[in-house]
C-alpha cells in the first residue's frame, strides 16, 4: 500500500542510527564495546549498558517508566507481565523487549504510545498526556541515535465511509430539551457547570438561562446513539457526580440516556440526497494529525498545548520530570481546539513541581517563554502573561502587557530582585495588538534579554548587560494569566506556552511561528469511485476553529499511487456537506473551476484554492462526519440550485444591474470613512491584507458568497475595535457616551442613542430611497429615543442580558460591527 510520507522536521540520520532502526527490524546486532565508566541510575542495581544505544534507552525511556506507578508495576522481571521493557534487574535485556514495542522512525506509531493512549494504565487523568509524554520519551531516544529525527505525517488511506443518515440539531427542538434533559443538568449539575458558580466548571450547560445551556450541551449529546453521549459515559464510565450514590452510576446514567433518547426521538434523520455527486465522510478525528510538525523543540521543559478540553489542571506534556501541572482558579474556561481563556483567574504550579525550571534554567544559564496569545484588549496594564515569581515585587522571570507593549522582566545580577529594569517594545510601533500573537522571549547570561512577536525581533535593546541568574529563588510559583496573588490579571487566551532551557535563535523562533498553533488534522476524502483513479483524494486541513466552528483550508487533490499520473479530470463547485446535508453557509469553494492534472502535483499534490472556509459545528468533533459534494467530478455531474422554491422572472437586466456589491478595496475605502480609523493602522492593515482575496472581487451580486460576508464582518470588527479602542477618536465620534460605566448604567435610557445615531447617519445617509427602513434600523440596534421606550429583543438589550457578560466598549464594538459589517455598507 503506497504511502506519502511527508517530512516536517529535517531528518538526520547517521550510520549508527541505521544501526538502531535495523535492531528494531530484527537485523543483527551490532556490538560496541561496553560501557562501564557511567553510573546507573538511581533504582537500578543490574548490569550496565551494553552499548551507546542501550545506554540512550535507558536515559530517556526507562528512568520515565520503570516505577511501580507506570509501566514498571507490572511489566517487570518480577511480576512477569511481557514485554518486560520496564525490568530492573538487566537493561539490556529491557532493551531487547522495547524495541519490540516502538517504532523509532516514527514514534507516534509505537504500540507503547497507542497503549497509553488508549487508557492502559496511564498515570494521569489525560490519556492524551501519557501518549503525547511517551511520544516524547521515545522521540528523545530515536533523535538522540543520529541526531534529531523528526516527527513526520504519514497520509496513510482512511477507512472508506459512506456520507450517513444522521439527525442534526438543526431540525432540534430546544424546547423538548428544556423539559427532557435540561431538568436533570440544572438539579444535579449546577453546583460547578454555571457561570456564576463558587467552583465554576465549564462547559455551562446548567446555565439559568435555557438556550445558553442548550448550546454548551450540544457537544455532550450524541443524537443518533443517546448511550455514547458524554453525559451518559461521565456518569457510566467514570462515576462523575453521580447523584443516586456511587452504586447507583448504571441507573442514573440510564436515566440521562432516556432523557436525551426522548429529545432525540421526534428529530427526523437526515438521509443522503441520491442526486449529489459526493466523496466518501470522515469525523475530523479520523485524520492525519497536522499539528506539532516543524516546532523546534529539543530544549523544552515545560510544555502546554492545552489538549484536554475537561477539567481544571492544564497538564505539561514536555516529557522532562517531574511535571509541572498547572490547576486552573477563578474563571478559567477551555477554548475549543486547543487553548484556555482566562477571564478572571489564573492557571498555578506549585511550588514544588516549579522548582524545575530554577534548577534546569541556571544550569544552564538561559531560557526562552514561548506563547500563542489573543489578548482580549489593548487596555490591560501589568498584567502577567507568563510568570516564575512570588509577588510583585519578587520574580525570577514575567512576560507581561502594558497596554500596547510586552514587558519582559529577568532577575539577573545586573537588574533588581523584582527584574527591573524591563525590556519593553517600543512604544509608538504598538506591537501588542488584541489578536493571535506568537510571542518568544529569550535570555542568556551572555546577551541579555530579546523578544521576537510573530518571528519579527521587536525589542528594544536591553538597557543592561546579561548577567547571572544566581540570585534565583527555588520557592517561587509558575503561573500564567495572573500573579500569584491573584492582583494583576490578565485577560485573554493562551492557544500554547512552552519553556526552552536556551535562548532560541530568531531562526528558531519563526520556525515555531511557520509550524503554527491547536489542533489540525488532514482529512483524505476519497473520490476514486467518482473519477477511477485508484487512492485519489480531496485533501483539506482541517482545525476546529474554536468552540462553535472548523475551518477548511488549503484543499488539494492527491493519490497514493506513486503510480497515477491523470490528466483533464474536470472538478467544479466543491462543496462541503456535515451530518448528511450540505452546509448552507461557509461554502468558499462553490465557484471552484479546475482541472485534476498530476503535472499541477505539488508535495501535498495539486492545490485547488488559497482560501479558507468556517462551518459550523453541530454534534462535536468527536461524531460530525463531514464529505464533499461537486457539480462537476469527472465524469459525473449534478447543477447545484440555491433555493428549488425560487421563480426565476424574467426582466430587464440593465435594470436588475443598477444594483451591487462593493469590492475588496471599495469596503476598505468605505469603512475607513465611516469610522474614522485610518486604514493604515497597522491592526486593520494587517487584517485587510489577510482577507483581502477572501473580500469581494467584482460587483456582480450574484458572485457574492457567504464567505464575502465573513470576511466583511471580520473587517468591520476590526475597524470598530481600532475606533472604539482609541479614545480619542471614539470621544468625538460618540460625544458625551461614558464607556467607563458599567453597561447597565452606559446604555440606560437615551444614552444608548449617543452610539447609535452617529453609526446610523455615517453609515445610511439621510433621506437615500434605496436604504433600508431608517427607524427601522434604528430600533433594531435599540434606539431609545424620546417616547423613553426600545424595540423588544433589540441589539443592545441582548447583548447586556448575554450570559458572557460583555464590557460596555465590546457592546459598543459589537454594535458598530453590524451597522459597519451591514449590506447598508456592502450593497451599492
Amino acid at each position: 500500500m503506497a504511502r506519502l510520507q511527508t517530512k516536517l522536521r529535517a531528518v538526520a540520520i547517521t550510520g549508527f542510527s541505521m544501526i538502531v532502526l535495523a535492531a528494531c527490524g530484527g537485523g543483527a546486532q551490532t556490538t560496541e564495546n561496553p560501557i562501564t565508566s557511567t553510573t546507573p541510575p538511581q533504582g537500578y542495581n543490574g548490569p550496565p549498558a551494553q552499548n551507546a544505544e542501550v545506554r540512550r534507552f535507558q536515559d530517556e525511556v526507562w528512568v520515565n517508566i520503570e516505577s511501580s506507578s507506570r509501566c514498571g508495576g507490572c511489566h517487570n522481571e518480577t511480576t512477569g507481565q511481557q514485554p518486560m521493557f520496564a525490568r530492573h534487574d538487566d537493561i539490556n535485556m529491557a532493551y531487547d523487549a522495547a524495541v519490540g514495542v516502538v517504532t523509532l522512525s516514527s514514534p507516534a506509531d509505537s504500540r507503547l504510545v497507542s497503549k497509553v493512549g488508549d487508557g492502559h494504565n496511564c498515570w494521569v487523568a489525560d490519556n492524551n498526556v501519557c501518549a503525547s509524554n511517551m511520544t516524547t520519551w521515545i522521540e528523545n531516544w530515536a533523535g538522540n541515535a543520529g541526531g534529531a529525527v523528526g516527527r513526520t505525517i504519514d497520509l496513510d488511506p482512511p477507512i472508506a465511509m459512506e456520507p450517513g443518515a444522521s439527525k442534526s440539531f438543526d431540525d432540534a427542538d430546544p424546547n423538548l430539551w428544556a423539559t427532557t434533559v435540561y431538568p436533570l443538568l440544572t438539579q444535579y449539575c449546577s453546583g460547578c457547570h454555571t457561570s456564576s458558580s463558587p467552583t465554576q466548571q465549564s462547559p455551562y450547560f446548567a446555565e439559568p438561562d435555557m438556550l445558553s445551556a442548550y448550546e454548551a450541551a450540544k457537544p455532550k449529546m450524541n443524537l443518533d446513539d443517546p448511550d455514547q453521549s458524554g453525559f451518559v459515559e461521565k456518569l457510566r464510565f467514570f462515576g462523575h457526580n453521580c447523584w443516586s450514590g456511587a452504586s447507583a452510576c448504571d441507573s442514573d446514567a440510564n436515566t440521562m440516556r432516556d432523557a436525551i433518547a426522548a429529545f432525540a426521538g421526534p428529530i427526523p434523520i437526515n438521509p443522503l440526497d441520491p442526486a449529489l455527486v459526493n466523496s466518501k465522510a470522515l469525523r475530523i478525528v479520523d485524520g492525519v494529525v497536522a499539528s506539532g510538525g516543524n516546532r523546534y523543540e529539543s530544549d523544552q521543559i515545560a510544555l502546554y498545548e492545552f489538549k484536554t478540553g475537561t477539567g481544571n489542571t492544564a497538564y505539561d506534556t514536555s516529557g522532562v520530570e517531574p511535571a509541572l501541572d498547572l490547576n486552573f482558579t477563578g474563571d478559567v474556561q477551555w477554548f475549543g481546539g486547543w487553548g484556555i481563556t482566562i477571564n478572571d483567574g489564573m492557571a498555578r504550579g506549585t511550588t514544588t513541581d516549579s522548582k524545575k525550571l530554577h534548577d534546569m534554567i541556571r544550569l544552564s544559564g538561559a531560557y526562552s517563554i514561548e506563547a500563542w496569545v489573543i489578548p482580549n484588549n489593548v487596555t490591560q496594564e501589568m498584567s502577567r502573561i507568563v510568570t516564575y515569581s512570588a509577588g510583585d515585587t519578587a520574580r525570577n522571570f514575567s512576560l507581561m502587557q502594558n497596554l500596547y507593549d510586552y514587558d519582559f522582566y529577568n532577575r539577573a545580577t545586573t537588574t533588581s530582585l523584582n527584574g527591573d529594569p524591563a525590556v519593553s517594545t517600543p512604544d509608538a510601533d504598538e506591537v501588542l495588538q488584541a489578536t493571535l500573537q506568537h510571542v518568544v522571549a529569550t535570555y542568556s547570561e551572555i546577551d541579555g534579554r530579546r523578544m521576537y512577536v510573530n518571528g519579527e525581533l521587536v525589542s528594544e535593546a536591553d538597557a543592561v548587560a546579561g548577567g547571572s541568574m544566581v540570585d534565583w529563588q527555588d520557592t517561587m510559583a509558575f503561573v500564567l494569566g495572573n500573579e500569584v496573588d491573584g492582583n494583576s490579571l490578565w485577560q485573554g487566551t493562551l492557544r500554547l506556552v512552552a519553556i526552552h532551557d536556551r535562548a532560541l535563535t530568531q531562526e528558531q523562533a519563526v520556525q515555531n511561528f511557520d509550524a503554527g498553533v491547536g489542533e489540525r488534522f488532514y482529512l483524505l476524502f476519497g473520490i476514486e469511485e467518482v473519477i477511477n483513479v485508484p487512492q485519489s483524494y480531496i485533501l483539506f486541513e482541517v482545525a476546529q476553529f474554536d468552540s462553535y466552528g472548523y475551518l477548511f483550508n488549503s484543499p488539494h487533490f492527491i493519490t497514493l499511487d506513486s503510480t497515477q499520473n491523470p490528466e483533464g479530470i474536470p472538478i467544479e463547485g466543491l462543496r462541503i456537506g456535515l451530518n448528511g446535508s450540505e452546509v448552507g453557509v461557509g461554502q468558499s469553494y462553490a465557484n471552484m473551476e479546475d482541472m485534476l492534472s498530476a503535472s499541477e502535483f505539488e508535495e501535498l499534490g495539486q492545490p485547488l484554492s488559497q482560501i479558507g472556509a468556517v462551518i459550523p459545528l453541530q454534534n462535536g468533533p468527536d461524531r460530525d462526519e463531514f464529505f464533499l459534494t461537486f457539480e462537476t467530478l469527472g465524469p459525473e455531474s449534478n447543477v447545484f440550485v440555491d433555493d428549488p422554491t425560487l421563480v426565476i422572472v424574467e426582466g430587464d437586466r440593465a435594470e436588475v444591474e443598477r444594483f451591487g456589491v462593493r469590492t475588496f478595496d471599495e469596503i476598505n475605502a468605505s469603512m475607513a470613512a465611516i469610522t474614522g480609523v485610518d486604514p493604515e493602522n497597522p491592526n486593520v492593515d494587517f487584517t485587510f491584507q489577510s482577507l483581502r482575496q477572501s473580500l469581494p472581487a467584482v460587483e456582480s451580486p450574484e458572485a457574492f458568497l457567504s464567505s464575502h460576508q465573513v470576511a466583511i464582518a471580520q473587517m468591520a470588527i476590526e475597524y470598530c475595535n481600532a475606533l472604539v479602542n482609541d479614545g480619542q477618536l471614539a470621544a468625538a465620534y460618540f460625544p458625551g457616551f461614558n464607556f467607563n460605566a458599567a453597561p447597565a448604567t452606559a446604555f440606560a435610557g437615551n444614552n444608548r442613542d449617543l452610539i447609535i445615531q452617529p453609526l446610523v447617519d455615517r453609515a445610511m445617509g439621510l433621506a437615500i430611497q434605496t436604504q433600508p427602513d431608517y427607524v427601522d434600523v434604528r430600533n433594531e440596534l435599540g434606539y431609545i429615543g424620546a417616547g423613553g421606550t426600545g424595540h423588544p429583543g433589540n441589539l443592545i438589550d441582548r447583548l447586556i442580558a448575554s450570559p458572557d457578560n460583555p464590557n460596555t466598549s465590546s457592546i459598543v464594538k459589537a454594535t458598530c460591527a453590524s451597522v459597519v459589517g451591514s449590506a447598508v455598507v456592502t450593497v451599492q
